[in-house]
Order: structure tokens, then C-alpha cells, then sequence
């Protein structure tokens, strides 16, 4: 691997926790390569032809998900019987010229409950970017308290999933990515290579990836859908796209919620030094909780399993450590393994036994946690996440570092972690030679006019600190971002937190806007 996957947000972590890594795979200096590249910003985009607009869905049972996103079986009914509902719809790939070609988002959906008060539709988005909705929704239960007002819908944003995912390299070539171990300017080829590989096989899609024309795509589903205004969901990554569609739209933003915040106010380099300290943090709270539950703990003290862990670290970097398929278990991959269990206290004894296992020269409970986290199954065939968040990340930014720039940055990187800081400064070459030049600037969030937002953030959240909700509420602007924090651990608050969770369906089900700094212990 060349660094850190670069998710803003969420996958899953078996059936029931959700994940999410948000480093942007931007950062600062012009890429001096960007002449003649197209440009992945919709600007001038113009009105969508009304027989997209008006167009109905044919939604049919659920299939199973397919490999892209993210395999496994079709969704069992609801406990009313309720079956979840999938369709395709049709949306502009270019919206500065929404009457040419079009692609298909795949969507999923179940209905209100019957004899319920019908709100609309809800639409989520897990995050990522690259997360599949079709495959998540199903499986993400504290939702279903909602359809007593709503039927239940998320869709694979563009380049997702079977809404014409992004695909780069074939499933043994990411196995053999994966196996490597680089030096900066050895990321940097690679990331190269990589970026070659999205042109040759999904370069058409690429230049329309961004986040921008996500929101457009909703706006339309919320036309189609049959609403005046979209009430959404958006979790981490989903709440940049939330706070763009606010911004584009805000005379259709109806009941919102945004958990896990994205900061729109801050660079690469910023937000991946935040995550490598936000990961750091949630580590040594793992640690300072484990060696109070003696018995199910591998170490004595915190400070004797932060040593140990740089250590364990450090010997499988000299080392790869065997597993039982004949693959090996790189530093990078340790480290992504230890990533995936750090967005829930839940996962924590996962951690003990995986970290435990590996001191003992066995590197498979690690290794899957890794596979996991990077959307492959067990036959070895990996979903869109990768490639589609390397497309979303790079598509909205022009921004690229240089490997002697990223050098320069890593001493910081490796004092705000000794386990993340590295491979956080890495991934921040993500962007290297990829062929869309994207937009410029950080995302515009301002709403004036908009209906109250709530927006959600955790005092322990690894991935998206909580300062990034502050900042969102902030430029979201007075009297729309409304703050609510929560005193707790893990990435994202709704149906964790029972403070949280209770202000949330106030607000989706009865309209109740919560105080602004509202704090939940």
C-alpha cells in the first residue's frame, strides 16, 4: 500500500459497525501536470430536461448486492413484512450538458409503515465517499425507527457500486498493491500507476465523480422521489455532500441531520494531521480501557502497549507476518487492521485478540480486519470503495503535495502519532498523476435561507474530530447549523448514543429543532 485509504467515511465492519476513515487524498502545490486534463467541476450547470425530472422508477424486489457493492445476500424483509425495494435512476453524467449521455444510480428503499403519518422520503448517504447505500441501508437497523414517517431510501452515488462504479486495477493486482512496501517516492509511482488504470477503464465517469454533482443527483431523486424538500441523513463523508447540497439547494432542504462531521474549512494536510491525532487518541483510550479488564487484555499498562504496539509495528515492517492463506501481513496492513477497530468501542476486544495473535507471529486476524476495511471478500474480488473514493477525493480538489513536500511534513506526522502518523502523511500522495484536474477550493457549505440543520459531533470520533462540527454549524450559517455534541467514543452518534439518538428523531419525526450546543454525556 502507498499510505492510508484515503475514506472520508463509512463502511461496514461486519453486518452491524459501521467504519470510516477521512483523510482527503489532497493537499497543497499545483500539479504541474494539470494542462489539458478535463475538469470535474459542473459549473454552469443547467437545468435537467423534464422527462428526467418526471421520470418514474420501477422498483422491483432487491437482488443480492453485487460484488461492487460489496457482496452478500439480498436484504430479508423487514420485521412488518415490509420487502426493501431497488430501481435505477436515470441522471445527467455531465450536468453542464444534462440533455446528453446519462448514467444509472442504483437505489434501494422500503416503504413508511402503514397507517403511519407520512412525512416523504429520507435519503442516506453512509459516506466514504465510496460507500454502497444500496448495500448498507439494509443492514443499518437504528434507521427503522424512522419509517414511521418515512420510507426508508440510499442509493451508490456516481461512480459507486452499480451506479457506474469506478474501476481501476483487477482484484490481483490490488492483492499484489497491497503486498508492497514503499518509500515515498516508490507511493507516489505507484499512486501514478493506479491513476492510469482509472483512466484506461472508467475515464469517461471520472471528470463527473465530484461531490457537486452527487448533490445535483439528489436533487433529482428528491424530484422524482415526489418531494418538495429532501430530508436526509448524512454520516461523515455524507455530511460534506449534505452541506454542498444545502448550499446548491436551500430552499429544498427539508428535515436534515448530519453525524460525524466532515470540516469543510480544512486542508489535506490539516485534516489528515487531525485524523492521525483523532486515531492516536482513540488508541490510547482503547489502551487505558483494556488494561482495566484484566483477564481479556494483552498488556499492563497504556504506556506498555503503546510500546509494545510501535514495536510489534516496527518488527513487521523488517518482517511481514505469515497468515494461514499464504498471504502476509505488511506494517501498512497492521496498521489498517488496527484502523478498522477504532471506530467503535464494540470492536475493542476484536483489537486485543487481533494485537495479541499478532505478538505471537500470526498475522490473520489483523490481515482480515484489513480486508475488510478495504472492501475484499473471501474469495479475494474487492467492491468499488477504493477506486470511487480515490475518484470523489481527487475530483474535488486541484490540490496535489509532492513527495519532497509530504518529506518535509513527516517528523510532524510522527509526533501527532507514532502508530498512524506515517502512513496518514503518505496517502496524502493519493493524487499523484490521477487525469481529472478537479475544483479548487474547499467545499462551499454557507445555506442562508436553508431550514435548521443538526449538526452532530463526538468528542472521541477518530475519523472526523469534533471541531469539524463546530466548523460546519459555523459556516453553515446562524440559524441553520445547529450544534449538538456528544461526550463518547466511535464514529457517529445516532442509534449509540441515547441522548443523541432521542434529538435526532425529535427532529426527523416531530420537526423539534434541539437547542444550538446542546452537549450529551
Amino acid at each position: 500500500m502507498s499510505g492510508f485509504p484515503t475514506f472520508r467515511t463509512t463502511s461496514l465492519l461486519s453486518a452491524a459497525l459501521l467504519l470510516t476513515l477521512g483523510a482527503t487524498a489532497t493537499a497543497c502545490g499545483p500539479d504541474k501536470g494539470d494542462a489539458g486534463r478535463p475538469d470535474s467541476s459542473p459549473a454552469g450547470a443547467a437545468a435537467v430536461p423534464a422527462a428526467l425530472a418526471s421520470q418514474k422508477l420501477n422498483w422491483q424486489p432487491c437482488t443480492a448486492p453485487s460484488t461492487a457493492q460489496g457482496g452478500g445476500a439480498a436484504p430479508g424483509k423487514l420485521p412488518d413484512g415490509t420487502a426493501w425495494e431497488c430501481a435505477t435512476m436515470k441522471a445527467p453524467l455531465d450536468y453542464a450538458k444534462p440533455a446528453g449521455d446519462t448514467i444509472d444510480l442504483a437505489m434501494i428503499r422500503a416503504k413508511a409503515e402503514s397507517g403511519g403519518k407520512r412525512t416523504g422520503s429520507l435519503v442516506f448517504n453512509f459516506g466514504g465517499p465510496g460507500a454502497s447505500g444500496v448495500a448498507t441501508l439494509p443492514g443499518y437497523t437504528p434507521a427503522r425507527t424512522l419509517r414511521s414517517h418515512y420510507d426508508l431510501v440510499s442509493f451508490d452515488p456516481r461512480g459507486v457500486g452499480n451506479s457506474a462504479g469506478v474501476r481501476c486495477l483487477s482484484d490481483k493486482e490490488i492483492d499484489a498493491q497491497r503486498a508492497e512496501t514503499h518509500d515515498l517516492a516508490g507511493a507516489a509511482e505507484q499512486n501514478k500507476r493506479t491513476a492510469a488504470a482509472c483512466a484506461k477503464h472508467s475515464g469517461k465517469v471520472l471528470p463527473h465523480i465530484g461531490t457537486e454533482s452527487a448533490a445535483r443527483d439528489m436533487d433529482l431523486m428528491r424530484q422524482v422521489l415526489g418531494d418538495a424538500r429532501l430530508n436526509y441523513f448524512g454520516m461523515s463523508y455524507g455530511t460534506e455532500l449534505g452541506g454542498v447540497y444545502a448550499h446548491l439547494f436551500p430552499k429544498h432542504v427539508g428535515r436534515t441531520v448530519l453525524d460525524a462531521v466532515v470540516d469543510p474549512t480544512q486542508d489535506a494536510v490539516q485534516e489528515s494531521l487531525g485524523q492521525a491525532k483523532g486515531f492516536q487518541l482513540a488508541l490510547d483510550n482503547y489502551l487505558a480501557h483494556c488494561v482495566k479488564t484484566p483477564g481479556s487484555c494483552p498488556y499492563r499498562s497504556p504506556e506498555d502497549g503503546r510500546r509494545r504496539i510501535v514495536g510489534l509495528l516496527a518488527k513487521t515492517a523488517k518482517q511481514p507476518l505469515p497468515t494461514k492463506s499464504g498471504r502476509k501481513l505488511t506494517k501498512e496492513q497492521a496498521v489498517i487492521g488496527i484502523v478498522a477497530t477504532l471506530y467503535s468501542k464494540e470492536a475493542w476486544p476484536a483489537l486485543s485478540v487481533s494485537l495479541a495473535d499478532a505478538e505471537q507471529g500470526s498475522g490473520d486476524n489483523l490481515l482480515m480486519l484489513a480486508d475488510d476495511y478495504m472492501g475484499r471478500d473471501t474469495k479475494g474480488r474487492y467492491d468499488t470503495m477504493q477506486s470511487a473514493n480515490a475518484a470523489v477525493n481527487c475530483a474535488d480538489t486541484k490540490q496535489r503535495l509532492t513527495t519532497k513536500e509530504v518529506q518535509a511534513r513527516l517528523p510532524e506526522f510522527r509526533k501527532a502519532s507514532p502508530v498512524f502518523g506515517e502512513l496518514t502523511a503518505t496517502g496524502l500522495l493519493g493524487c499523484q498523476g490521477w487525469p481529472v484536474t478537479g475544483t479548487s477550493d474547499n467545499p462551499e457549505v454557507s445555506a442562508p435561507g436553508a431550514a435548521p440543520i443538526v449538526v452532530i459531533g463526538n468528542a472521541g470520533d477518530p475519523a472526523t474530530p469534533v471541531a469539524g462540527a463546530r466548523k460546519m454549524a459555523e459556516k453553515l450559517g446562524k440559524g441553520v447549523g445547529v450544534l449538538l455534541t456528544v461526550k463518547g467514543e466511535g464514529h457517529g452518534t445516532y442509534g449509540v448514543n441515547p441522548c443523541a439518538t432521542k434529538a435526532v428523531n425529535g427532529h426527523l419525526l416531530d420537526g423539534k429543532v434541539p437547542a444550538n450546543g446542546t452537549v450529551c454525556s
